[in-house]
């Protein structure tokens, strides 16, 4: 297990939004550390999305030019397994809940074979990553060809 993150000694309380990212980087740092990548060499593939936090007008205008949406969960691990196209994870510390745009995105997720869930603790998430890593992979499906080559 990674160590866990030390607080910046401040004594004033951390909010609740530097919890959840405390939260998520310990996830990151089991996933990427030594024990973890021998028992589950593709822990690796999990990466954030960063659709989360304040920024000013300007940035959060091109962004949302770009394509930003409401509600995409915190983490996406894009390996099929267990009958699930991929895992998405919304990092969530008490109080805090989800938002409307979280729960239905969640739904939707789900609705569409992914699997698509909220972790209340970076603990809870190595749990399940560790879990949807022991499931067998997805048998891969023929793919249609796209119209025009984009890999090259």
């Amino acid at each position: 297990m990674a160590p866990r993150l030390k607080t910046s000694g401040n004594s004033a309380a951390p909010r609740r939004g530097e919890l959840e990212h405390s939260e998520q980087v310990h996830l990151i740092l089991w996933a990427d550390g030594g024990e973890t990548a021998g028992r589950y060499p593709n822990a690796r593939k999990i990466f954030a999305i960063p659709n989360g936090g304040h920024r000013n007008v300007v940035v959060a205008g091109k962004l949302k030019a770009e394509g930003v949406r409401a509600g995409v969960p915190d983490l996406c691990f894009p390996e099929a397994r267990g009958g699930y196209f991929g895992l998405w994870i919304e990092m969530k510390v008490r109080p805090n809940r989800p938002s409307a745009e979280q729960v239905e995105r969640l739904a939707q997720l789900n609705a569409d074979g992914y699997l698509a869930i909220i972790c209340w603790s970076a603990e809870e998430a190595q749990a399940i990553l560790g879990w949807y890593l022991s499931l067998a992979p997805t048998p891969q499906r023929v793919a249609a060809t796209p119209p025009v080559t984009c890999l090259s």
